[in-house]
């Protein structure tokens, strides 16, 4: 446990002497490590906690204020670790409790908190408690699940569907009832509106934050509560249809999922969520939101006040449009929408088509690649970056004999899936694999496109893009605003050039960006006395009151 200082905003841990700022998180950035595709050090084809330990000194050289683990746990791996068996363990094929305890001491040491994700919407089918529950009806975790009766006619029992494809129920001949799955048939859902669900999940939180993990990840916060009614969720209406949570061939976007999921019983449970951790005074929570409809008004509920979660993150920006509109349309809905509330704000992650392929036009990947760098640290909140962002990689192409990914296999060839972002990073290009593992086959194939972008081949390399990031990081550090105050977005701008200002006490800042591949020049009003803030990348022309951009071009300026 720690203790309270001596000036009581601030603690300390037991075994640190260092003082804790209580609010790291607030424009933090995270940099999230696929354990399956960072390093593998034994061998096996599959990285490890090992592995991630080893390369700790390159996450921390990057300048970024924490990890994010992906899961880790025991687990079948039907989903890749997102379906856990066992939350108080790791699975053998990453490693054992101790190499996790050495992965957390090491991050501390190199001033890294260290955030895992908590999957407890639902559980593996293998879970001691879902094999307890499916036993019977009258168990004592008969009803630690979703059950429910088929209707008369032996159908489901309603027209819930699962993302990952088909009905969201599951006939289960042992209790003669169907059971929810959100995601996969060997994901079954828990049943929140159990109260021994809910002090279950939470002490299996507990026991990570008594090893000194410093927040959680919260996959798919939005989830953990249903309907008790089971109503059948209406037809989304055209003009509301949203295919930024599940692919445009999924049929999961055709309902608007107003009774199995997002459900304001939520928000007492997050209460208590809270209270766990402020028991553990530093640590913090971001959740994960997947509503195509009303993402912005369940983050607002969900990280308003000093007694909900600390930040949550949305699908704007894994999905939508690089263009000035949107991200205009987006930052000011997220302003009006929770004023009170904190965006964790990311481009790329394990989910999504990496944003370099899926924004980038042809022929001018390199300029957009910084100028999205540095809007992603320029925006207002905390920020997320996934692994291999910060060398400029694009999304693998793979054939469907490499396949892996359930959701990639089901809607296969319209959506790929998720495995073109999970391929194993690359560090050393002309070594065996890229240098991720001594294997003759991985987990999934090492692109030989991204070998040229391998981190041997840029780092110390004047102008590369992980010597962007990492000055860009540095630049973002000493300017306050950038990590923690207001913005305002302007008005004044010609089309295609997006444009705001960050305050903070005494500083603002004035961003702008030509978010599109033609020269563009901006008149900026009268009133804004700009002189150069030497951001790297930043490459406008001011001239008097006269900013010129090339294709892709950025300017930050103080305002004095």
């Amino acid at each position: 446990m720690s203790h309270f200082a001596p000036d009581s905003t601030q603690y300390w841990h037991p075994t640190d002497t260092s003082p804790l700022d209580r609010n790291w998180w607030r424009g933090a950035v995270i940099y999230q490590i696929y354990p399956r595709s960072f390093q593998d050090q034994n061998g096996d084809g599959v990285g490890d906690l090992v592995g991630i330990t080893s390369r700790l000194e390159y996450v921390a050289d990057l300048g970024v204020d924490a990890i994010w683990l992906s899961p880790v746990f025991t687990s079948p791996m039907k989903d890749f670790g997102y379906d856990v068996s066992n939350y108080r363990d790791i699975d053998p094929i990453f490693g054992t409790l101790e190499d996790f305890d050495r992965l957390v001491e090491k991050a501390h040491a190199l001033g890294l908190k260290v955030i895992i994700d908590q999957v407890i919407s639902h559980t593996s089918d293998r879970h001691p408690w879902f094999a307890e529950s499916r036993v019977s009806r009258t168990n004592e975790k008969a009803d630690w699940y979703v059950w429910a009766d088929p209707k008369p006619d032996g159908s489901p029992p309603n027209n819930w569907l699962s993302i990952f494809g088909g009905s969201a129920w599951h006939w289960d001949g042992r209790r003669m009832q169907y059971y929810l799955h959100n995601f996969l048939v060997a994901q079954p859902d828990l049943n929140f509106h159990n109260p021994d669900v809910q002090n279950a999940v939470l002490g299996e939180m507990r026991f990570w934050l008594e090893r000194g993990v410093d927040g959680f990840r919260l996959d798919t916060v939005n989830f953990y509560f249903h309907s008790e009614g089971l109503e059948n969720n209406p037809p989304v209406s055209p003009e509301s249809f949203n295919a930024s949570i599940a692919p445009a061939v999924n049929p999961y976007n055709l309902q608007d999922h107003i009774y199995d999921k997002s459900r304001p019983d939520n928000i007492a449970f997050l209460k208590r969520m809270r209270v766990l951790l402020d028991e553990y005074p530093g640590k913090a929570t971001v959740g994960e939101i997947g509503d195509a409809q009303r993402q912005l008004e369940i983050m607002a509920q969900y990280t308003s006040g000093d007694d909900m979660l600390h930040m949550c993150y949305t699908f704007d920006y894994l999905g939508g449009e690089y263009t000035a509109a949107h991200f205009r349309e987006a930052i000011e809905a997220t302003e009006k929408a929770a004023p009170e509330g904190w965006i964790c704000i990311a481009f790329s992650n394990h989910d999504v088509v990496r944003h370099v392929t899926r924004w980038a036009p042809h022929g001018h990947e390199e300029r957009f690649t910084r100028q999205a760098a540095m809007l992603l640290m320029s925006m207002r909140g905390s920020v997320c970056l996934y692994q291999g962002e910060e060398l400029g990689l694009g999304e693998a192409e793979l054939s469907f004999e490499d396949l892996v990914d359930p959701y990639g296999i089901e809607f296969w060839p319209e959506f790929k899936g998720r495995d073109g972002c999970r391929t194993p990073m690359v560090w050393q290009a002309h070594i065996h694999q890229g240098g991720f593992s001594s294997a003759n086959r991985t987990w999934l194939p090492v692109p030989a496109h991204h070998l040229h972008n391998a981190v041997d081949q840029q780092e110390n390399v004047a102008n590369s893009v992980l010597e962007f990031y990492r000055a860009m990081l540095v630049f973002r550090k000493q300017h306050p605003a950038l990590a923690r105050g207001s913005i305002s977005v302007r008005h004044d701008t010609p089309e295609g050039v997006l444009a705001f200002t960050r305050t903070l006490e005494d500083e603002t800042l004035f961003c702008a960006f030509n978010m599109t591949a033609q020269p563009v020049v901006y008149d900026l009003a009268g009133d804004v006395p700009v002189t150069d803030a030497g951001a790297p990348g930043s490459d406008g022309q001011l001239d008097g009151n006269r900013l010129s951009f090339g294709p892709f071009g950025a300017y930050i300026g103080r305002i004095s």
